[in-house]
């Protein structure tokens, strides 16, 4: 076991959510799990789908229970919640307090984190009420753009970096995260009766992967810069094609090509791009 979390550290934080720490010395998985009273095989499993972004466990399935399987997505988000995303909190904090703690600029980034960080929290409390949610991953995506190409240079890249590797390790999570929820959840749930799928409801929800557009270094065109004023005022796509005399068509056109130039998704995101870029003003 050591050999493997050596050659992929990715791991660790999953082995973790099954009660396996650090120290496992020359134990296999096996040996380690008869020791921590655990399920081998779904191990295996989920560690297959971190791993391998192709592999589907098919016939494995049949041996995992409804209690195991959301034991694990609710261990899952709540490592999010008490380890991921402190882990960033503890690097972006570092970066501000070193690069400007007055800084108009850091405290935007800052408020751009605490919101991810309530959406997270949110979401962790809205399972156990049942409720279905995505996973607030495009304020993370933004938050790790910022930092890479919208950042005055003079900041501290040291601790820049520190912060992008912490954003972007949770990045990966999340996406083998739903991946497991494609292959392992969704398949059980169509094998569920209805108390079943009331009991799995009750610890994981609803979250789906959201594709990324490559960033690239193009400039926003006069109109673009129009339309993205606007959209950080709070205008709809609606209100913007009216007031500019274009078609909806049009404006939902200009705000992809906005999104695909600043690889900026939400709003919150994209006023700090403004501002940074003295498109308006506070």
């Amino acid at each position: 076991m050591a050999d493997v979390l050596a050659e992929h550290n990715e791991l660790i934080p999953v082995l973790n959510r099954f009660g396996i720490r650090l120290g496992v010395g020359n134990q296999t998985l096996l040996t380690i799990c008869e020791a921590h009273d655990l399920n081998p095989e779904f191990i295996l499993t989920v560690l297959n789908v971190y791993l391998d972004d192709s592999y589907t466990p098919d016939s494995a399935l049949q041996m995992f229970d409804t209690g195991l399987i959301a034991d694990y997505f609710h261990c899952t988000v709540e490592n999010y919640i008490d380890v991921l995303v402190p882990n960033i909190e503890k690097h972006l904090n570092a970066f501000i307090a070193l690069s400007g703690s007055e800084n108009r600029e850091l405290s935007m980034l800052r408020s751009l984190f605490i919101q991810f960080s309530e959406r997270m929290t949110g979401y962790l409390q809205r399972m156990a009420n049942d409720e279905d949610d995505d996973l607030p991953d495009d304020l993370l995506h933004d938050l790790k753009i910022i930092l890479i190409k919208h950042l005055a240079q003079e900041y501290n890249q040291n601790l820049a970096y520190a912060t992008i590797f912490s954003v972007h390790s949770l990045e990966k999570d999340l996406a083998a995260h739903n991946r497991l929820r494609n292959r392992v959840l969704r398949p059980k749930l169509n094998e569920l009766d209805h108390n079943g799928m009331s009991e799995l409801r009750l610890s994981i929800a609803e979250e789906h992967n959201h594709s990324r557009n490559g960033v690239t270094d193009r400039s926003l065109t006069n109109r673009e810069t129009e339309i993205l004023r606007l959209i950080v005022q709070g205008r709809t796509s609606k209100e913007i094609a009216e007031e500019l005399v274009i078609s909806h068509n049009t404006v939902l056109t200009h705000r992809k090509n906005i999104i695909a130039k600043t690889g900026i998704k939400t709003v919150s995101g994209l006023t700090f791009y403004c501002i940074r870029n003295g498109l308006i003003s506070l």
